[in-house]
């Protein structure tokens, strides 16, 4: 199977139309048409279905979209890897994020680090630990920063310095919004919009098997769009502090839990990985601005 074949794929893909996607990969309509039918033999699957409102992906083409979109990434970060053998005045490092108002760190290392090597490119992805490590895992990305303890046999790390602050987003003309901190008892009643994996860890290290007595009525990757389902009146959102805004001009506010509920965020890499020589520079950048006394 040629790469360049799941590029035009991917195309189409997206397009959702032979003609479209044709003309943006500047080749005629028929040797594409003609290159996808090979690939649909090749592969002993149909890829696409002709519908009223333009093509769509089969479940075999949800699959190869999927598949074909790792592969290229893959290739894609081999080649800027080896790019950058060439020189130290750039390159390409991948980060996978979870959402914390730490990040904050990384930015500022790199806001530096361009100032010394300004042709860095930098791509970041966002999701919870479960999604990023598996990127890590994978070889799609370079670090992953994570809200939960690492595993020490597969990963190193940085610990980053402060940690995050659980509470309670909701809308300050509820009665709640009074209260200086919640308590599980508040919690109780409410229709709870949170993480799984904030759920899972954290919140049921914070009240234990009482967890089960929760109502959590949705799940969420990021905590812009809870808060989009707050204001609305659709529930409230158990999430970290300084993640949306709950200021002044702002129609929600922030309530810590009580007894305080914290969690750490960490930096990590695989064991033995070898790094691009850019990306092994801002490791050392990272190692130098976070300060951290272990996992170096």
């Amino acid at each position: 199977m040629e790469l360049r074949l799941l590029r035009y794929f991917l195309e189409i893909a997206r397009a959702g139309n032979m003609s479209r996607a044709a003309e943006a990969l500047h080749v005629s309509q028929p040797t594409l048409s003609k290159q996808m039918k090979e690939l649909e033999q090749d592969l002993g699957k149909k890829l696409f279905r002709r519908e009223s409102t333009g093509l769509q992906l089969t479940d075999a083409g949800m699959l190869l979209r999927k598949r074909a979109e790792d592969i290229l990434d893959m290739v894609d970060k081999t080649s800027d890897e080896f790019k950058a053998l060439d020189h130290i005045t750039g390159g390409e490092v991948r980060i996978g994020c979870a959402e914390s108002h730490q990040i904050k760190y990384l930015a500022r290392t790199i806001k530096g680090f361009r100032e010394q090597y300004p042709l860095f490119r930098y791509h970041l992805t966002s999701g919870n630990t479960e999604q990023v490590t598996e990127r890590l895992d994978r070889g799609l990305i370079d670090f992953a920063v994570i809200v939960e303890p690492p595993n020490l046999s597969r990963y190193n790390y940085l610990e980053i310095p402060e940690v995050d602050i659980w509470g309670l987003v909701l809308r300050k003309d509820d009665p709640l919004a009074k209260k200086e901190s919640i308590c599980f008892a508040d919690l109780k009643p409410l229709a709870l919009i949170c993480s799984q994996q904030g759920m899972q860890f954290d919140i049921s290290r914070w009240c234990g098997e009482k967890a089960d007595q929760l109502n959590l009525t949705g799940t969420i990757n990021l905590a812009y769009n809870g808060s989009v389902f707050v204001r609305e009146g659709l529930g409230y959102m158990l999430t970290f502090d300084r993640l949306v805004n709950t200021g002044p001009d702002s129609p929600l506010c922030f309530r810590p839990l009580e007894p305080r509920l914290e969690t750490r965020m960490f930096v990590i890499w695989k064991k033995y990985q070898v790094f691009t020589p850019i990306a092994e520079l801002l490791l050392d950048a990272l190692k130098q601005n976070i300060k951290s006394p272990e996992g170096i």
